[in-house]
């Protein structure tokens, strides 16, 4: 084992160029393997190169995350590598690491059941990271086009705009095939075949190996072991699944069928009713027969391409994609959520909070051609905030002061200020609208959905985009 200097001078997590000798990766025991050596596999070798290992941490440390079970942080992580880091190493090379089983999360889904994740160390984190970017230029390069999803370059917008172009050439139906709990229900060995195709049968493949079956802890602290599945929530995860579909994505391709996948939701787009059907009972029969996964037979559908919600779309009446009805739902469940009166914020931090949800949520559905419906979704969100605004103002004093400071006669402050109303009727009330107008919010804070969509539609300086 090195020194502390030693160790430093080869850690990638300090981004610090290391000499020669001291090279990351390089360590000075020579145990393990099945004959009591260590057993070269040039996969490893790129993984445990310092550049990669460098990008993978860099990346794992931005996109932050809570522990796994071993309850280290990413900010404790640096200081757990420089310590432990030539043991890992030595144990990677050897093909004696064992990944620590993932910590089992519930995260409620909009139709009220529970999307499970696994929530690797982040120590696993770097590592999968690692390993996704050695194995991602193998695989990427011969990915389907249609595919969309955990690709560099590519994203939903794409994917849900193949979705419109296709209704454009005529196809107006579609197969809407949803896989039953995809991630859960993976095959190991039909994925780790596919891996051996390309990176043989070394340490590599392993130590992929050993992350699927490594298990998970759930929140009562039981052990579960994992026979089958990708468990989501690791980096490797995304790949993993674009390698287990793109069999699919091909035998589409070789049927010379139009279709976008974004993960595991895909649409197959025909321009028939009597089509979209032959085309799903030919796809059960590839995906259980030859796949050996499982087609959800209530959400899957052969119908009009208008009657398919993808990636929280649709087609709208005039031919363009427009958001779905319980994309709008969930939006604005979650600003009454933010908005609720009994919260007890300053209307601050529910202002700061409510722009941050509106900015995201617009920059992914503001693409909806939708514009009447923003500015109602607009008057419908400045009102929520009046309902706050009068909640704080609570007694009268403190209303008749306000609203008298922001403009209101004296003799008509009393109309408003003494109401008995509810407090939704109040956010209403012209005399509260007329104080809390819409120029005070917008110095105040308050998201403009309106100037978020022409924004993506017509760009900062009022120019059509081609596509948005």
């Amino acid at each position: 084992m090195k020194d502390q200097t030693s160790q430093e001078s080869t850690n990638p997590v300090e981004g610090e160029r290391p000499d020669q000798a001291g090279r990351l990766g390089h360590a000075s025991s020579r145990h393990g393997g099945k004959h009591g050596r260590i057993q070269n596999d040039p996969w490893i070798e790129q993984v445990l190169d310092r550049e990669n290992l460098t990008t993978a941490w860099k990346r794992v440390k931005t996109n932050g995350g809570a522990p796994g079970i071993d309850a280290m942080s990413v900010d404790d992580f640096p200081a757990f590598f420089r310590g432990h880091w030539e043991r890992i190493c030595s144990e990677l090379r050897s093909g004696t690491y064992r990944p620590a089983p993932v910590r089992r999360v519930f995260i409620p889904k909009p139709d009220g059941s529970q999307r499970p994740l696994g929530v690797p160390t982040v120590l696993d984190r770097v590592i999968q990271q690692a390993i996704a970017q050695v194995l991602t230029p193998l695989y990427d390069s011969g990915f389907s086009k249609d595919s969309y999803g955990f690709r560099a370059g590519r994203n939903a917008h794409q994917a849900v705009r193949r979705m419109e172009a296709a209704w454009g050439e005529g196809r107006r139906h579609a197969v809407d095939c949803d896989l039953k709990a995809f991630f859960d229900t993976v095959n190991h060995d039909r994925l780790l075949a596919r891996l051996r195709e390309k990176i043989g049968g070394g340490w590599l493949l392993r130590l992929i190996g050993r992350y699927l079956r490594s298990g998970v802890v759930l929140p009562n602290g039981q052990r579960e072991e994992t026979p089958m599945g990708v468990p989501q929530g690791g980096p490797l995860s995304p790949l993993l699944a674009n390698i287990v579909l793109d069999p699919l994505d091909k035998e589409l391709e070789r049927r010379g069928h139009r279709f976008a996948r974004y993960a595991d939701d895909f649409l197959v787009f025909v321009k028939s009713a009597k089509a979209a059907q032959r085309v799903m009972e030919s796809l059960k029969r590839y995906i259980e027969g030859t796949l050996k996964l499982v087609v959800n037979q209530i959400k899957s559908q052969a119908a009009p391409l208008k009657q398919c919600a993808f990636l929280g779309f649709q087609i709208g009446s005039r031919g363009k994609v427009v958001w779905t009805v319980k994309s709008l739902q969930r939006f604005k469940e979650r600003v009454r959520e933010i908005t609720r009166r009994n919260r007890g914020q300053s209307v601050n931090v529910v202002i700061d909070e409510l722009m941050k949800y509106a900015r995201g949520w617009m920059s992914y559905f503001g693409i909806s051609h939708t514009y009447n419906e923003v500015m109602l979704l607009d008057a419908w969100l400045r009102r929520r905030v009046r309902l706050y605004y009068w909640k704080q103002w609570k007694q009268p004093r403190t209303r008749r002061r306000r609203l008298i400071a922001l403009g209101i006669p004296p003799e008509e402050v009393k109309l408003a200020s003494r109401s008995r109303k509810g407090y939704w009727r109040m956010s209403g009330n012209s005399i509260v609208q007329r104080a809390l107008n819409n120029r005070w919010l917008n110095e105040q804070g308050v998201p403009e959905l309106r100037s978020f969509w022409i924004a993506t539609h017509y760009g900062p300086n009022g120019n059509a985009k081609s596509k948005v």
